[in-house]
């Protein structure tokens, strides 16, 4: 009896042993793919920035962890990605301020028209109120991985462009949906053309499109061959274009904590090499696209530049008003801007033969 009773413990023991051993092989070998998808063109400098990511995170995850990409708009544009996102059919992307914004409209303060003046300027703000962006995100369903730059944003046109009354005349691209072009066009007196992304480069190509104006970075220009269907552009630009790598936080959650860690500090370590890349991918872009011939026009020195901080205000009255961008982010927006600008002017008094930072955008002291 003893006996029996023993064998049949030590096949209980057994059982449950085998049945441990199985559920841990289970987890261990349970897999994710994160589909993620953009707007970015295969094979250009920034998507191979976001493949070389993906195979860091297969490889530290030991395989556990895979991507699916996406590029070059083939899951649609920016709105149609989120709308898959949040049906589960994509689990993340690489998105442009225009995406930002329909998850975390406040952190477009940063690319608020004629703010700052340089990158150094956006940094300084930008890294202060992170904490604020990322929790944004997450309350609003989403997990911000990494921070990128689309980078400083002209005018591309067909014909000449010298004015804000030039500007007017013109037949300008809207991104369609996006309240901060509509405020800002608003605020210029400005009748765009609103289409999707997707939609540009045919109207551009076509002899009697819609629109002869557009907006984008010049390294933008060059990845979509919008350069190809224009012959002037402003060397005054309108803003510096954010962007981020985002995931979905159903998907996120899922994730057991170690991949979660992995994902996380690895984007991280994403955006910053993509925003490095842009800064000097668009340096270069201006070259390029003056060599094949684009020429650009309409300097500071040519302008009223109180007509231009007038527009800015104007459209941030706007979007204070709709709570688009709240008067909160804006106010400490201009607060730490004149802190680092005091701190700067002090630094440059003190150190009057060193390196001055070279402005980008000009701004109202």
């Amino acid at each position: 009896m003893v006996l029996n009773i023993r064998i049949k413990n030590s096949f209980i023991l057994c059982l449950v042993f085998c049945l441990q051993v199985f559920s841990v092989q289970a987890v261990a070998k349970e897999q994710y793919v994160l589909k993620f998808a953009t707007l970015m063109p295969p094979d250009t400098s920034w998507m191979k920035i976001i493949d070389a990511w993906a195979a860091q995170v297969e490889k530290e995850s030991k395989g556990r962890l895979k991507f699916k990409m996406y590029p070059g708009g083939v899951m649609g544009d920016e709105p149609d990605v989120l709308r898959k996102i949040r049906i589960n059919q994509l689990q993340g992307g690489a998105f442009t301020g225009y995406g930002i914004g329909r998850m975390f409209s406040p952190a477009r303060v940063l690319e608020m028209p004629f703010l700052f003046k340089n990158t150094d300027e956006s940094d300084y703000v930008r890294a202060r109120i992170m904490p604020d962006i990322k929790k944004g995100f997450r309350d609003n369903g989403y997990e911000l991985l990494g921070w990128m730059e689309i980078g400083f944003i002209h005018f591309f046109s067909k014909v000449p462009i010298n004015s804000m009354d030039d500007v007017r005349k013109r037949r300008i691209w809207l991104w369609q949906g996006d309240p901060l072009g509509e405020s800002f066009f608003k605020s210029a007196d400005i009748s765009p053309i609103p289409l999707s992304i997707m939609d540009v480069y045919p109207q551009l190509s076509t002899r009697h499109g819609s629109i002869d104006t557009v907006y984008i970075s010049p390294y933008g220009a060059i990845a979509l061959q919008w350069y190809t269907k224009v012959k002037y552009a402003t060397n005054i630009p309108i803003t510096n274009g954010i962007g981020g790598l985002i995931v979905s936080n159903r998907f996120f959650r899922k994730l057991p904590k170690d991949l979660q860690g992995i994902l996380k500090r690895t984007g991280e370590e994403a955006g910053k090499r993509l925003v490095q890349m842009a800064r000097k991918d668009n340096n270069k872009s201006i070259e390029i696209l003056k060599e094949s011939g684009i020429q650009f026009m309409w300097n500071w020195d040519e302008i009223n530049q109180q007509e231009l901080f007038d527009l800015r205000d104007r459209a941030a009255a706007h979007l204070e008003k709709t709570n688009y961008i709240p008067k909160y982010y804006f106010e400490r927006t201009r607060k730490m801007l004149n802190t680092f600008r005091l701190q700067s002017k002090r630094s440059q008094d003190k150190h009057s033969q060193g390196d001055r930072p070279q402005s980008k955008i000009a701004v109202k002291p």
